[in-house]
């Protein structure tokens, strides 16, 4: 079979690469790479969005036990305050392929750009979640994990509501960031965040 003029059958070594929490007031934006294996394949594997919450949680552990290599990786609300969320998320997507246990031979990268700094050759793919397997695991790792750390974040601020709105500005994370201000988990150079630094 090949992709993009890219020869999957000669049994290369080809990493997905995703990234969740671009939108989000708070947290990290994380990015997974996933590099699976042909020989133990899983099935039902789509864009995270388009899966239940239970179904996520289910694919999870079967990607890491079942791929031959999968990392995750974020960069920090200072982070992305210094670089801005799209240079963050480069540095996010990049660590996340540098942290791979096996040297990938090229990686597909969800979206139209690749990660400057890369270990091996890329090519961007738009909405290669819903194309490419290998970036659909990688979107299911970053989106469960980067759920839990909202879940978490729930725990230790429970009037925010994090586990309902994940960080996104909802009417309800508007509210509440109004009424109880910013945490040092938000990103302020996010607008709705900065303006309440005035």
């Amino acid at each position: 079979m090949e992709t993009l003029g890219f020869d999957f059958s000669a049994g290369r070594l080809i990493a997905g690469v995703d990234e969740v929490g671009r939108g989000p007031l708070i947290g990290n934006v994380v990015a997974a790479a996933v590099i699976l294996n042909p020989a133990n394949p899983v099935a039902g594997l789509t864009d995270s969005k388009k899966l239940s919450e239970k179904k996520r949680e289910q694919l999870f552990p079967l990607i890491q036990e079942r791929a031959l290599a999968w990392s995750i990786a974020w960069a920090s609300p200072q982070e992305i305050d210094e670089l801005n969320i799209l240079h963050a998320t480069m540095l996010a997507m990049q660590r996340a392929v540098s942290q791979l246990s096996v040297v990938p031979q090229f990686a597909l990268i969800d979206g139209n750009r690749c990660p400057p700094g890369l270990p091996c050759p890329a090519e961007a793919i738009v909405k290669g979640d819903l194309k490419e397997p290998a970036i659909s695991a990688a979107s299911i790792l970053a989106k469960v994990y980067r759920d839990r750390e909202m879940a978490e974040l729930d725990l230790r601020y429970p009037d925010y509501g994090f586990a309902r709105h994940k960080g996104y500005p909802t009417a309800l994370h508007m509210e509440r960031l109004r009424l109880l201000g910013p945490l040092p988990e938000h990103r302020r150079s996010f607008r709705p965040v900065a303006e309440l630094l005035l």
